[in-house]
């Protein structure tokens, strides 16, 4: 009997797909079709495989409609938010923009006698280990990039999004991208942790928990690939007396609730100055009360279902440990689907916290967000920094200078100002602590994908 994968729908948890899980000799013909792929495609242009990364965008772009009911019914986002075009034509059309930059030799400066430059070579074969909560963001973040950087791609998806792989082969294959360059493959936990520990694939992203981060340097371990691993988070905001408060609040209630509040970069705590904290609160936990938790088919569903119910009795737990310890539910929202084992859950804002609480020092990854005040800039900061993650952090002022000169003492990747929750092509996504290490996007994202190689030519 052959091994299978199942999604198994929040929805109305019945079983929305089922796939075949590869045999091992599947695997291994992947591994050697991509490598031959590989070996003509890094001899391509940068200009010739930005024409195939378009025409893939084009291919996408064209499912779209088909890709938004797919997302409701395999993770719970709602229809209405029309799945993750924008981003993925952004993140796509950037890497492309700047592709041939990033990926030029660099030349010091000339030495008479001597020929001297550094050249950007592909690595080879990079495995991409995608998770559900943003299937087709995260994975665009390293496929894009490595593709153009002249690397084959192996993506194993989360079980939870399994279609979202085929989307992406499908995309490709009516690209015209040469056969084996990208291949989308089913495999279980043991055989991804024998792949990563084959010697055969040259980087790996994973995104994903912290633990299973730590899985994968494991299995690693010894192999010399490179590794890019965006991890856990627990991502705080700061509102300052002077910040436009209504801009703070709607965009910190989105930050936190959007997706479920299943965002790496999702809004987890909230520091408000004390000349504001009031006026805050009761502002946000308003906005809260708007929310219309339901079916994610349904257009009116602003905040589906979580993936799995599992997820969000974790979030039950946390608020349940908050009320314990003596923290103050705001919201409190009624929803016949929200009860234990199911992924159906209401927002909950909660005031009254500290960080003896779970809710404020673990990970949520659910719609629930606590709020503290603080008396000014060193409590805040030392609070944000009282975490063992460090993926982003937001401060809302109308002072960028002071935003900036707090930025630099904040242990974080990303330092947003009076925005959240948002990942710029332009710039390099990363993080500190035990949310993880390497970068995707920019310039920098694209130096993970290649190998320097110098030159040193002398003339005689």
């Amino acid at each position: 009997m052959t091994d299978t994968a199942k999604i198994i729908s929040p929805v109305d948890g019945s079983i929305y797909a089922e796939r075949p899980i590869a045999t091992d000799a599947a695997v291994e013909a992947a591994v050697s079709t991509a490598r031959a792929a590989q070996a003509e495609w890094r001899h391509t242009t940068v200009a010739e495989r930005s024409k195939y990364i378009l025409a893939f965008l084009d291919a996408l772009m064209a499912m779209n409609d088909d890709i938004v009911t797919e997302l409701a019914w395999q993770m719970g986002r709602p229809t209405r938010f029309g799945g993750e075009k924008g981003g993925v034509e952004e993140r796509t059309r950037a890497a492309v923009a700047i592709a041939e930059e990033a990926l030029a030799p660099y030349y010091p400066p000339e030495k008479p006698g001597f020929r001297r430059y550094v050249a950007r070579n592909p690595l080879g074969l990079v495995l991409v280990i995608a998770p559900w909560n943003y299937p087709y963001l995260t994975a665009v973040n390293t496929i894009v990039p490595a593709l153009l950087s002249g690397n084959a791609v192996i993506l194993k998806h989360a079980t939870q999004t399994l279609l979202v792989g085929e989307r992406f082969a499908e995309a490709f294959a009516r690209s015209g991208l040469p056969k084996g360059l990208f291949q989308n493959i089913v495999l279980s936990h043991a055989q991804t942790e024998r792949l990563v520990g084959s010697g055969q694939i040259d980087h790996i992203n994973f995104t994903g928990s912290v633990s299973g981060g730590r899985v994968i340097e494991r299995a690693a371990a010894g192999t010399f690939a490179s590794l890019g691993l965006e991890l856990g988070g627990k991502d705080p905001a700061y509102v300052m007396a002077d910040a436009k408060l209504d801009h703070a609040i709607e965009n910190l209630v989105d930050g936190a609730f959007y997706n479920s509040g299943q965002c790496c970069c999702g809004i987890e705590r909230i520091y408000v100055d004390e000349r504001v904290y009031d006026d805050f609160v009761d502002g946000f936990a308003d906005l809260t009360k708007k929310y219309v938790v339901g079916s994610p088919l349904d257009p009116d569903t602003t905040l589906g279902p979580m993936a799995r119910g599992a997820f969000a009795d974790t979030v039950r737990e946390q608020v349940a440990e908050a009320r314990r310890k003596g923290a103050t539910p705001l919201v409190e929202m009624k929803v016949a689907a929200d009860r234990p084992g199911s992924p159906y859950l209401a927002p909950e804002v909660l005031v009254d916290v500290n960080h003896q609480m779970a809710v404020m020092r673990e990970e949520s990854f659910g719609p629930v967000v606590g709020i503290m005040k603080v008396r000014g800039d060193d409590e805040a900061v030392s609070l944000m920094n009282d975490s063992p993650y460090g993926l982003t952090a937001s401060i809302w002022t109308a002072d960028t200078d002071r935003a900036a000169a707090l930025g630099a003492r904040i242990e974080t990747g990303t330092v947003f100002m009076n925005r959240c929750d948002y990942l710029d092509p332009q710039l390099v996504w990363t993080g500190v602590k035990d949310t993880g290490r390497g970068v995707t996007l920019s310039k920098f994202g694209f130096e993970t994908l290649t190998q320097p190689k110098s030159f040193h030519l002398r003339e005689i």
